[in-house]
């Protein structure tokens, strides 16, 4: 009986905390009799009192943050950064400025123009891929269906129209294939992948030197002139803006603002050799003799070895460049000919099938061997000996050795550059400095990259 008693008060109970009011009033009347029970058994079982969510909502909303000794918006969305990545930003102008200097805004103006460039120079440099894959098949079938035509007509009764489309084809092939060599397609996809890796370098600088410290306007002003030279040395228009495929000289690809490097005067070299070989900011005058040896043997050997390879690659490309026209340019003037005198006929054809034949040739060695593309292989890996040659002179010449780079961080770049170890570095400068004490050739190039 007291349990079934128990069990009807928790009923009760239940039906109360779930029903509405007006239900649960109207219940309580017609139960009077059982209120000393049920009282015993409310008290036994008591339920807290759950605040609504309209409160809880609206005072998390209302809330301010405090921190710092200001209110802050609380209202926030994400930013959406081109490389996919989800920032949340607080749209409060006051949080947004105190948070972000001004350089840094200028910085990130900086970095969304590099990865726009890197897309740009990718698609530039596939398109212009295709160019040279496409050209190529199309100029040798064009010449390879001419010379074909013009064996045809070699017995003298072919019709007239086989001798009118060698001629024309010949002719077309030859405008076509001096249009190629000029721009020399696989040379500029060469260009605007060497682009697209330089420009992924800044890239991930600009993001090493937001994450690691505070950034000055001097920053600013050197990644927007290390961008505008990157700019100058690879360009993407054609006309009006394309670099000199076939100029006199084989000179270095420069794609880092040029800095003045002067040469020190004898009391200042003086100066610095009678500094105490104690680190300051991990620089010594050991340290500064590796980094000269370095210099030389990059000047003597690496440097050299590739202009000298450059050269021959761009005197190559030169003469594959004005055969190729030549051949099909006689071709097409020895089919006019067959065409226009039966009796030399079987003669003047077998001259075009000859030069239409070395044209196919000589335009498949040229385009689809990329000569272009060795030359500015050649022109890229000679600017970055330069570029490393460069650095290293411009840091031993700043005096104030507070105001250099880390030396240890420097030697080290400086080795992961030229693809060595610290005692691989060290190793090859002994051997430059024992060279030149000896007055024998240094047998070893610097780099092991390339």
């Amino acid at each position: 009986m007291a349990s079934l008693a128990s069990n009807s008060s928790l009923s009760l109970l239940l039906s109360r905390s779930i029903l509405p009011s007006s239900y649960s009033s109207c219940r309580c009347t017609s139960s009077c009799s059982s209120s000393k029970m049920t009282t015993t058994t409310r008290g036994a079982l008591y339920l807290p009192q759950v605040p609504s969510v309209r409160s809880t909502k609206k005072q998390l909303v209302h809330e301010p943050d405090r921190r710092n000794g200001r209110t802050a918006d609380p209202v926030q969305r994400l930013l959406h950064l081109s490389d996919g990545t989800e920032v949340a930003v607080d749209e409060s102008r006051e949080s947004m400025v105190a948070s972000v200097s001004a350089a840094e805004q200028k910085m990130y103006l900086i970095l969304e123009a590099v990865m726009d460039r890197v897309e740009m120079h990718r698609n530039i440099g596939e398109q212009r891929d295709n160019w040279n894959t496409l050209l190529l098949n199309s100029i040798n079938m064009m010449t390879l269906t001419a010379t074909a035509l013009a064996g045809l007509a070699a017995g003298g009764e072919a019709p007239v129209a086989v001798k009118v489309s060698s001629t024309i084809l010949f002719t077309a092939s030859t405008g076509m294939l001096l249009v190629m060599n000029k721009i020399q397609p696989s040379q500029l996809a060469e260009e605007q992948r060497n682009a697209v890796r330089l420009f992924k370098q800044i890239e991930s600088e600009i993001r090493s030197v937001i994450a690691m410290r505070a950034l000055t306007e001097a920053d600013v002003e050197k990644m927007t002139e290390r961008v505008l030279a990157l700019d100058r040395a690879y360009p993407l228009p054609l006309l009006g803006a394309m670099l000199e495929k076939f100029p006199k000289s084989f000179e270095p690809a420069t794609w880092w603002p040029r800095t003045s490097v002067g040469k020190a005067s004898a009391s200042a070299r003086k100066t610095r050799a009678s500094r105490e070989a104690t680190k300051k900011n991990g620089w010594n005058e050991e340290l500064e003799v590796e980094m000269r040896a370095i210099v030389d043997v990059l000047r003597k050997k690496d440097e050299e070895d590739y202009l000298r390879l450059g050269g021959i690659a761009l005197k190559a490309n030169k003469f594959l460049a004005v055969s190729g026209p030549v051949l099909t340019g006689i071709a097409a003037v020895a089919s006019i000919f067959a065409a226009a005198s039966p009796g030399g006929a079987a003669a003047m054809s077998m001259g075009a099938v000859t030069a239409g034949s070395l044209a196919a040739a000589v335009n498949t060695l040229e385009h689809g061997g990329q000569v272009g593309m060795v030359v500015e292989m050649y022109r890229n890996c000679a600017g970055i000996f330069r570029l490393v040659e460069e650095s290293i002179e411009t840091m031993l010449e700043e005096t104030d050795v507070e105001k250099r780079e880390n030396g240890e961080i420097f030697e080290r770049k400086v080795a992961l550059k030229l693809g060595r170890s610290l005692s691989q570095l060290r190793d090859l400068a002994r051997k430059s400095l024992y060279s030149d004490i000896r007055g024998i050739e240094m047998d070893e190039f610097a780099s092991k990259l390339f």
